[in-house]
């Protein structure tokens, strides 16, 4: 028994000891930390799925959103310029029931005067030289111009 009992005290038996001890300990704490994290990873992989669950259930209807609110804005702005247009044809109609205001429209669109005036219309000289200059007719004899006149009378354009 003395043996047993300094082999059981002695420093190389009881640092072993120590040893499996904190083996032990060391082994138990990573099956806990496995088991935590294998836990954790489950929960995490859980909580990812529902998150992305939650995206993509609701991309359809933000999308539909952003859209609405867009087409919302667009008919608006096309509201407003409908009001814009409706004020206008008011101030229209409001000038058209002065009698100065339709005189003077027809004076300038339909070219009419009042009785005892001469009306002048005038030409814009650098247009009919331009069409005279393009056609090359200063170039050539006049009875040329005369009979390309003729020939182009029966031409329809």
């Amino acid at each position: 028994m003395a043996g047993q009992d300094r082999d059981r005290f002695s420093t190389a038996t009881r640092i072993r000891l120590l040893g499996e001890q904190t083996a032990a300990r060391v082994y138990r704490s990573q099956n806990r930390r496995q088991a935590r994290r294998s836990r954790l990873t489950g929960r995490a992989a859980f909580l990812a799925l529902v998150v992305c669950s939650l995206a993509v259930a609701l991309a359809y209807p933000m999308r539909q959103y952003v859209s609405q609110r867009a087409d919302i804005a667009d008919q608006e702005r096309r509201m407003a310029d409908a009001e814009e247009q409706v004020e206008r044809l008011r101030d229209e109609k409001a000038r058209l029931q002065d009698d100065m205001y339709i005189r003077r429209l027809a004076r300038e669109h339909l070219h009419l005067v009042l009785p005892g005036e001469t009306g002048y219309i005038m030409i814009n000289p650098e247009a009919a030289e331009k069409r005279r200059t393009e056609e090359g007719a200063t170039d050539r004899p006049w009875y040329s111009n005369v009979w390309d006149g003729v020939d182009n009378a029966d031409r329809t354009k």
